[in-house]
């Protein structure tokens, strides 16, 4: 009898352990989940260009988004890691975007997590929705819209999104095509990716950065960051088996927290976390140089030490140390990285000569050494031939620091497609 209870206990642990993985548990039929879209949410500090977000009450959010690569079903990631309380979206709608807040109401659907339309996330939480059947082209806008009937006060978001976000209510307008009067924000609410099921061969590369990587500089839907003119190019050349997503946060730091967790401290969330992701671009290191030498208006003549972030001052021994960890964290799961040099910043309030012998001792060992897979020279790409502590004019914003819509395209184009797996001949 004993033996036939060990048996049977043994029969059971076999279908558990090697039934097939179903598509919420990972790879069915050869495909597997790929990440398409993505947005690094934090919680916003109230320090210059990140405002402390008001609480929302009662309100439908529609967040817009915009995945590199087409797919029939869609999974969507929601985020309530940094808030501090139960999260709760009573309803949640995804559809194809029309123009502004406006939805095409014949391709709305109804998001369900594990069958049921509402959820409470806990604080500091993710929730992926069930998945949805809903044909998505290549760079096709989607909305996301959420009702959350009772108060978020801490919110986690992402500040200055590539497009506006609206609000709207009180009440649950989910599936209204048309939000009434709808107020209008730059950041991402609590929406921090989208998913697609995608045959086994394709991969996302994720482009995990700063404010130059962010795509800081232009308005709203414009689209012309380097990920997106990235992922532009390989669909040119008809390359639909690689997604580009964009965790780049203005103001970021690799060592130091501020605008949104350090680099180190958000790289689990930010890039291992990702399905499909094999390939890592890093262009991260300014911020570390610049912000304990942001000379502030008004303040000329005033010692660094009274200066914002004067007391987080890093060495460039000290930032290769990050990237190493960096490297270190991606490897140990398969994903190769490619570094990125640091663009220059010479006319901005943070720049002097100390700051720039950091950036070209930084940007030495990235040459030079074999960490990386690869290297990717965007300081000689967008730097000035004749003042190389200089953005070429052509490439410049005005601000000195961020690329123009010229600039992210010589720095996308800078990119062998090889590099990130693309087989596919240029047209």
């Amino acid at each position: 009898m004993k033996k036939l209870v060990a048996l049977f206990v043994i029969c059971i642990f076999g279908i558990c352990c090697f039934a097939p993985l179903s598509q919420s548990g990972g790879q069915t039929n050869g495909n597997h989940w790929v990440s398409a879209w993505t947005t690094s949410l934090f919680l916003s500090t109230p320090m210059p260009g990140f405002p402390a977000e008001s609480p929302i009450t009662d309100k439908t959010v529609r967040v817009v988004t915009r995945p590199t690569i087409g797919g029939k079903q869609l999974r969507v990631r929601l985020s309530n890691e940094f808030g501090t309380a139960p999260l709760t979206i009573a309803a949640a709608h995804i559809a194809l975007t029309d123009q502004d807040s406006r939805i095409q109401p014949w391709t709305d659907r109804v998001l369900t997590f594990g069958g049921n339309p509402k959820i409470i996330i806990p604080a500091g939480a993710p929730a992926f929705s069930d998945p949805v059947e809903i044909s998505v082209k290549p760079f096709a806008e989607v909305s996301i819209s959420l009702y959350l009937p009772g108060t978020a006060a801490t919110v986690s978001s992402h500040p200055q999104s590539l497009h506006d976000s609206y609000f709207a209510g009180p009440g649950d307008m989910t599936s209204i095509q048309d939000l009434p009067n709808p107020e209008t924000k730059r950041p991402v609410y609590f929406v921090s990716g989208i998913d697609i099921w995608a045959p086994q061969s394709t991969s996302t590369t994720v482009v995990f950065g700063d404010s130059i990587t962010e795509g800081a500089g232009p308005k709203s839907g414009q689209y012309i960051d380097y990920p997106d003119q990235l992922a532009k190019r390989l669909a040119a050349q008809g390359e639909t088996a690689i997604a580009v997503v964009n965790q780049g946060i203005g103001g970021n730091r690799i060592l130091h927290d501020g605008a949104g967790p350090s680099a180190l401290s958000r790289f689990d969330r930010d890039v291992l976390s990702l399905p499909g992701t094999t390939n890592l671009i890093v262009l991260l290191g300014i911020n570390d140089i610049g912000f304990p030498r942001v000379r502030m208006p008004g303040a000329k003549g005033t010692e660094a030490k009274e200066m914002p972030f004067a007391s987080q001052a890093v060495s460039a021994d000290e930032m290769i140390v990050g990237l190493k960890q960096i490297i270190g964290r991606a490897h140990a799961h398969g994903i190769k990285v490619f570094g990125a040099t640091l663009t220059p910043f010479e006319g901005t309030n943070s720049y002097d000569e100390s700051g720039e012998a950091i950036r070209r001792a930084v940007n030495k060992w990235i040459r030079s050494t074999d960490a990386f897979d690869a290297i990717i020279d965007f300081d000689k790409a967008i730097r000035d031939p004749e003042h190389p502590t200089k953005v070429r004019q052509e490439y410049d914003s005005g601000d000195h620091i961020h690329p123009s819509a010229a600039g992210y395209k010589a720095m996308a184009d800078l990119i062998p497609l090889s590099l990130l797996g693309s087989k596919q001949k240029p047209k």
